[in-house]
């Protein structure tokens, strides 16, 4: 018998989809028919076909002039499938390239290195997997070998095929179902990573999210969180409360400019910052004026800056000390009184913005009985209507008033002004929303 030539990609044959020969069932001693005996049977001539529409095959057997010629094979459009073979490893490297789909391998092809008797019979497959991570296999195994068949599909052969038994209708269907079990596979396998993914930034943010420490405080405490990210859960607007061991209540609520997860990474660090220079007794202007120097080394460029709202609750619960850094001032409703805003003169300018800034400390006299609403302008700022106009602090005011005279309070009052600013607005809310809500019932 003389020595089959290897088919090289150059030669029309190794990829015309239209050699006319049959299958041998002589296994490895048996011989194609359409040519002469070891020889390349004559490939018929095709018209040019897409390369990115057409299905392309690539056989891997190690007697490719032999046992095994593919015949002329059609894909469920009825264009021809390409074909290439390779005789080892080695040459199905070379011929692997993005446009081939699928591969046909002879399970007897012995594997690289492979020296022992009785080593693992599919380290060539397990070989092909690893070069072709991405791309459907076919299993091609004898008659009286269907285990072994059966254990490639276990190991990650999309499908296996009994030499003896193969035609060309039924290896076209084959490689239409291996190609789009391996697609559906990919698609599952990126639908899991990208719900695990989901799951794990879910759990992170979550645990970002401030949790109140307001034990022994008679303070009633409530929040409504809203993220402008789409499918986010923490964004760059942040809050927090706490009480010291004086029976002092501190409350902060803050908004980094921006939306993306950088921001939403820097309000999380001015949260823990703020928390953690609070329980250290700082607050008013020494406490803002670190927070800056946090926010200074830890913002990606000079442009970042953050407005923030301090309010510290005597333990008494009847006045507070305010500071602004650019935020809104927040509203106070108290029995028999129309709910309004905080004095805001004295509203500092925002984080970052000015080196050696001050921030004044102004006290606040609150009653025996209020609910005191701290908000970010996300709150404020969305549109009422298809027009220009924007809700706006009086407009906000004029809202929760008429909520609270509804008899609204707490988490209720809070979910009624969030959804209304919403259905203003005409939809989703682009900014972050984040409002806090402190009550005092004597």
């Amino acid at each position: 018998m003389p020595v089959p030539v290897p088919r090289q990609r150059a030669i029309p044959a190794v990829e015309s989809g239209q050699a006319q020969a049959v299958f041998s069932p002589g296994g490895p001693s048996g011989h194609a028919t359409g040519g002469p005996s070891g020889s390349v049977p004559a490939p018929r001539a095709t018209a040019p076909v897409d390369s990115t529409t057409n299905l392309t095959l690539l056989v891997i057997e190690d007697d490719p002039a032999g046992s095994l010629s593919v015949p002329e094979m059609l894909d469920a459009a009825g264009k021809p499938i390409r074909v290439r073979t390779a005789r080892n490893l080695t040459e199905a490297e070379r011929l692997l390239t993005d446009d081939v789909h699928c591969i046909l391998l002879d399970l007897a092809l012995p594997a690289p290195g492979r020296a022992v008797e009785g080593d693992d019979e599919l380290t060539v497959l397990k070989h092909v997997l690893q070069l072709a991570p991405r791309h459907a296999v076919l299993a091609l195994t004898a008659s009286g070998d269907a285990e072994r068949g059966a254990e490639a599909v276990r190991v990650g052969a999309q499908d296996y095929l009994l030499r003896e038994e193969l035609d060309g209708r039924l290896l076209s269907r084959a490689i239409r179902y291996a190609v789009e079990r391996k697609r559906s596979d990919r698609a599952e396998r990126r639908l899991t990573e990208s719900k695990l993914r989901a799951q794990e930034n879910a759990r992170l943010e979550r645990g970002l999210l401030p949790t109140p420490l307001l034990d022994g405080s008679p303070l009633r405490f409530a929040a409504r969180y809203r993220p402008g990210r789409s499918r986010a859960l923490l964004g760059g607007d942040f809050y927090d409360t706490v009480r010291t061991a004086d029976g002092t209540v501190h409350a902060m609520i803050g908004d980094v400019c921006g939306h993306g997860p950088d921001e939403a990474a820097l309000g999380v660090e001015l949260r823990i910052a703020w928390r953690a220079l609070t329980f250290a007794g700082l607050c008013g202007d020494e406490l803002l004026s670190t927070l800056q120097q946090v926010l200074e080394h830890e913002r990606e460029n000079d442009e970042i800056f953050a407005t923030l709202c301090t309010v510290d609750i005597a333990p008494d619960g009847r006045r507070a000390g305010l500071c602004l850094a650019g935020h809104p001032s927040p509203l106070i409703a108290r029995p028999g009184r129309q709910a309004e805003l905080l004095p805001y003169e004295n509203n500092g300018p925002a984080l970052g913005l000015l080196p050696h800034a001050r921030w004044p400390r102004m006290q606040v006299e609150l009653g025996a009985a209020w609910s005191l609403m701290l908000y970010t302008d996300g709150l404020i700022e969305g549109h009422i209507g298809e027009g220009k106009d924007r809700l706006g602090q009086d407009g906000m005011v004029d809202m929760v008033r008429r909520q609270l005279a509804q008899g609204l309070q707490g988490e209720e009052l809070l979910r009624a002004a969030v959804s209304e600013v919403r259905e203003l607005n005409g939809g989703e809310l682009t900014d972050d929303v984040a409002v806090l809500l402190l009550d005092r019932t004597p």
